[in-house]
């Protein structure tokens, strides 16, 4: 059945109806929070640097070139509005939202579109705690807006309204892995070894190979053991990251083995995922540059690196920030089993 048939929409409304309530009560939250809606591009000089992430990738013209050979600048739609939001907290804009849609190639499944509406929120002179607040209060907010109490994925199920769970990565390891995450990274904060992990996942019966440095064994143990164990009951706030895991968060002044990140999970869905900002431009470009080294290494190309954002960042003040998928808090709110029950038109 084709999308746009009657039948199809009408299968669809109920859904739709709750994702255009959802928006509003969210920008209602955001106002009442004292937050400003920006808009940016989503052509960008650098899509993001996720080592596992596809772009798409276009040109920009010069004016009159058009079907001109070898004229076009590389450009890319951006996989997050990150970069430029970020040039407008260090422009002195302090409490800043947007829902845009975002571009993100080689992704499919029930909960993932190549093209998706993401929102993201950023709070100069915050830590990355009150990104969780943020969460509690604005989830509920919607849910309660939709007529609902509860996010439901299948059978599962989480209340809307808090206190969320607020979970160490290294006491879930411990908890679903059995395995002692704080010693292996106290190796080596910057480069925890491998063997521990290769270890806990050969005892667990997850698959290893050849060559596998800890980030590899990591991400398998989380797929496998941790993430689909999270945000039963209540939504469950992931935080707390090994500092070489850190992205574009900053080190925990207190103990700076482990980095300001934080993921939220509802039914075994990751939701949303945010920062403690890293301000410091050099750490940053240092971790993009081996980003993009792991990046050509696994998949034989590189993004990049945006040198704007990199002299935005040496003037960013402290911040937090989050991002969230807001067609899979649409799918929570309302069971829906497919991302494209969701969209008003799939990709």
């Amino acid at each position: 059945m084709r999308w746009w048939t009657p039948d199809a929409l009408a299968a669809r409304r109920p859904y739709l109806q709750t994702r255009m309530k959802a928006k509003q009560a969210m920008a209602d939250w955001f106002a009442a929070q004292g937050f400003e809606e920006v808009e940016t591009p989503a052509l960008q000089t650098s899509p993001g640097m996720e080592p596992h992430l596809a772009a798409f990738e276009t040109q920009i013209l010069p004016a009159g070139h058009y079907g001109v050979p070898d004229t076009g600048r590389p450009m890319y739609l951006h996989t997050s509005p990150e970069f430029a939001m970020k040039k407008l907290l260090a422009a002195g804009m302090e409490r800043i939202w947007q829902l845009c849609p975002v571009y993100r190639n080689a992704e499919g499944s029930a909960t993932h579109s190549p093209e998706f509406r993401m929102l993201e929120w950023y709070r100069a002179g915050a830590g990355y705690t009150a990104l969780m607040d943020d969460c509690e209060a604005m989830i509920a907010a919607i849910a309660g807006a939709c007529g609902t109490d509860t996010l439901r994925r299948g059978s599962r199920s989480a209340r809307a309204e808090g206190p969320f769970r607020r979970l160490r990565v290294a006491d879930a390891f411990l908890e679903y892995c059995g395995h002692d995450l704080v010693a292996t990274v106290a190796e080596n904060p910057a480069a925890p070894p491998a063997a521990p992990l290769i270890d806990c996942a050969r005892r667990l019966g997850i698959r290893t190979a050849e060559g596998d440095g800890f980030d590899d064994v990591f991400f398998r143990l989380m797929d496998d053991r941790i993430e689909p164990n999270l945000g039963d009951g209540a939504p469950c706030l992931l935080h707390d990251y090994p500092v070489s895991m850190a992205a574009l968060s900053r080190p925990k002044p207190e103990d700076p083995n482990w980095a300001e990140r934080v993921e939220l999970y509802v039914c075994g869905v990751e939701l949303a995922n945010g920062f403690g900002e890293l301000t410091d431009a050099a750490e940053q470009k240092r971790r993009f540059e081996a980003d993009m080294a792991t990046k050509e290494r696994l998949y034989g190309h590189r993004y990049p690196i945006d040198e704007d954002f990199i002299a935005a960042v040496a003037e960013m003040p402290p911040a937090a920030g989050m991002a969230l998928g807001f067609d899979r808090l649409v799918m929570l709110l309302t069971g829906a089993a497919r991302i494209e029950d969701v969209l008003w038109a799939p990709v």
